[in-house]
């Protein structure tokens, strides 16, 4: 049985660069999923059955892509070099 040993290229990579990359690709994945959520709310508001009020439906979705923009900013002002 062959083992697997994986190759993490860290050169001039500091563990620091790579948290601040992984919180900002995990705050832009999910700004995707929740932009892909208000997508289906805006052109297809019949088919969400459990959601009676779209609008609410939507805002409760923009206040959760703002709130990873704001992590996004916020690291783009405060941490990165």
């Amino acid at each position: 049985m062959r083992s697997h040993i994986y190759n993490i290229e860290v050169s001039n990579v500091t563990m620091r660069e790579q948290l601040i990359r992984a919180l900002l690709a995990h705050a832009n994945g999910d700004i995707q999923k929740h932009v892909a959520n208000v997508e289906v709310y805006l052109t297809n508001p019949a088919g969400i059955g459990e959601h009676s009020d779209i609008t609410e439906a939507i805002e409760t979705e923009l206040n959760i892509i703002a709130k990873y923009q704001d992590q996004i900013d916020v690291i783009n002002k405060y941490f990165k070099k």
